[in-house]
């Protein structure tokens, strides 16, 4: 083999013109992700990144846009009851799925429709 692909450096979604302040709400405060500066060149196209850990969400925007109701990244979360008590007090909807052994999981959508995944390996 010649490449070794080594890690994801981000997941891109995409959302609507005009969904930067959403995004921070959504990713930034209620999530927790830091925001990242977007290079000069990129911040006209509009959309916002995130960063946590070593990884990066970029929300970019998509016209026309059309968010993605299968696909979805899955974020590995400690404490996920917490996470659960914190979207509720938010009234954000979320679904527990329990057909993944050794797994407590969650599906929600973000402010623009996207599916996202959060699980704590049990």
């Amino acid at each position: 083999m010649l490449f070794t692909i080594k890690k994801i450096d981000h997941v891109q979604l995409a959302a609507p013109k005009g969904c930067e302040e959403a995004a921070r709400e959504f990713f930034g405060e209620t999530l927790g992700l830091t925001e990242v500066e977007k290079p000069e060149e990129l911040k006209k196209r509009g959309g916002v990144w995130f960063e946590f850990g070593t990884f990066q969400i970029h929300i970019g925007v998509e016209e026309p846009f059309s968010p993605a109701k299968k696909a979805h990244p899955a974020f590995v979360v400690e404490n996920i009851e917490e996470l659960k008590t914190l979207l509720s007090k938010k009234n954000i909807v979320f679904a527990a799925d329990e057909n993944l052994p050794g797994a407590s999981r969650i599906h929600l959508h973000d402010p623009f429709g996207n599916r996202l995944e959060f699980l704590e390996w049990i």
